[in-house]
């Protein structure tokens, strides 16, 4: 290639800085949107956004509040009406570049959202000493996203540069709504990776550490994210209890029950409850309560017998109460089993970054991504998908308010993504 990827560091750092400072979480970051907008369009890029990118029958977990406030948010900060009307309510885009000569189609994708951690403001966090630390209270990119996003943009700018030499199309999908396994859905089923032959997605950091890359992970959890809505009766705790119908009663015990599920012999399971709301005063019986609450299955079997398990909880312990119920499904994400084509493409691209450590035993992603979606959602089309993780060195753990990343490690991630475009759309 004639452009060394050496060229891309001060990018790769100014701008994970500048996403760093203003993070924004799932279906609301449509300053982040317009932002990777101009950048693609300033590389040459046809881009994509709104509707024709996200199937809003299929998004999951989206809030209009939360939608209307970063539409808001994006006009205080300059993004103008007409690229909002662009976007249609809906963030992520999709940027297109094609070489000119036959060849295969590459989707690649990095997501674009931001978690709901208040940032620690203590001086030996790096991002807080330099300067670059979320201005947004109780938001923060606690999970790499911000990284992930300048290591897109790096690939684009570095495809462009270098489109001559290569053939085929790239197409880079900034997903939005990571964060609860909320955006691929949609995002897949606006058929934009359809026409794919080959589909990679990455994470920083995880359980690797700088140096180390994952080629072939493990352990990608199917799950199912739902909320949960118990609607009883209110009354007078005093003078009519008999009355009402415990809303909250239903929920407590669903909660209690739930974390009691049996485990699956055949593999992994999850369950958790993470919140619960519920009542409207001390001497009412509680007629409203609201569960978010997740489970998981190391495949899709198992999941479901998880889903099965937690509905048949709920309806019980609503119908003991006299309460009514609602499940709503606020996110998903699927299982993942590399193609062996992809992991020895990663292999190679990793092998011919110096210093490099390429780890090839089986190692344990242990959590759930909703690039699965997309990836599988290739594989039915007849093409070839995988996810890899490039390790980075971290104070603390993803979601934290400390956590950061060994910025070393964004070069070496655009050699590992560039060397992998080589491979596959090389001449």
């Amino acid at each position: 290639m004639t452009t060394c990827t050496c060229a891309y560091h001060d990018q790769l750092i100014e701008i994970r800085r500048k996403l760093h400072t203003f993070p924004e979480e799932g279906w609301s970051e449509f300053t982040t949107t317009a932002f990777l907008i101009g950048k693609l369009r300033e590389y040459g890029y046809e881009v994509l956004t709104g509707t024709k990118v996200i199937n809003p029958e299929n998004c999951l977990g989206r809030s209009q509040k939360v939608v209307e406030a970063g539409i808001e948010a994006a006009r205080k900060n300059g993004v103008s009406e007409e690229l909002l009307n662009e976007m249609e309510g809906y963030t992520g885009c999709v940027g297109v570049l094609d070489t000119g000569r036959p060849g295969p189609t590459l989707a690649v994708r990095f997501d674009i959202d931001c978690v709901p951690v208040e940032e620690s403001k203590d001086e030996s966090h790096i991002p807080a000493k330099e300067g670059f630390a979320s201005t947004r209270p109780g938001l923060m990119h606690a999970c790499g996203h911000d990284a992930h996003m300048s290591t897109g943009l790096a690939v684009a700018h570095w495809f462009a540069d270098n489109k001559g030499e290569l053939c085929g199309k790239l197409k880079i999908l900034f997903q939005p709504a990571e964060e609860g396994v909320r955006g691929a859905a949609g995002m897949a089923a606006s058929g934009i990776v359809d026409d794919a032959d080959y589909f990679l997605g990455a994470h920083i950091a995880m359980m690797c550490k700088s140096g180390e890359l994952s080629v072939n992970p493990y352990g990608f959890l199917c799950t199912t994210k739902l909320d949960v809505s118990f609607t009883g009766r209110p009354a007078h705790a005093g003078v009519e209890p008999n009355a009402g119908r415990n809303a909250m009663a239903a929920a407590c015990n669903a909660f209690v029950q739930l974390l009691g599920i049996a485990r699956h012999g055949s593999g992994m399971t999850r369950v958790n409850v993470g919140q619960l709301t519920a009542g409207e005063g001390r001497n009412v019986i509680p007629s409203h309560a609201l569960m978010k609450m997740e489970v998981r299955g190391e495949t899709g079997e198992i999941n479901q017998y998880m889903y099965d398990s937690a509905v048949q909880i709920i309806q019980g312990c609503a119908l003991a109460q006299g309460c009514e119920y609602k499940i709503e499904k606020m996110g998903e994400a699927v299982d993942l089993t590399n193609d062996p084509e992809l992991v020895d493409v990663l292999k190679q691209a990793g092998q011919a970054v110096e210093g490099l450590t390429v780890r090839e035993d089986p190692m344990n992603f242990g959590g759930s991504e909703d690039a699965t979606i997309l990836a599988r959602r290739v594989q039915a089309h007849g093409g070839k998908a995988a996810f890899f993780v490039i390790g980075a060195d971290r104070p603390s753990g993803h979601h934290t308010a400390r956590f950061d990343i060994d910025e070393k490690a964004l070069d070496t991630g655009l050699k590992v993504w560039t060397n992998a475009i080589s491979l596959i759309l090389k001449k």
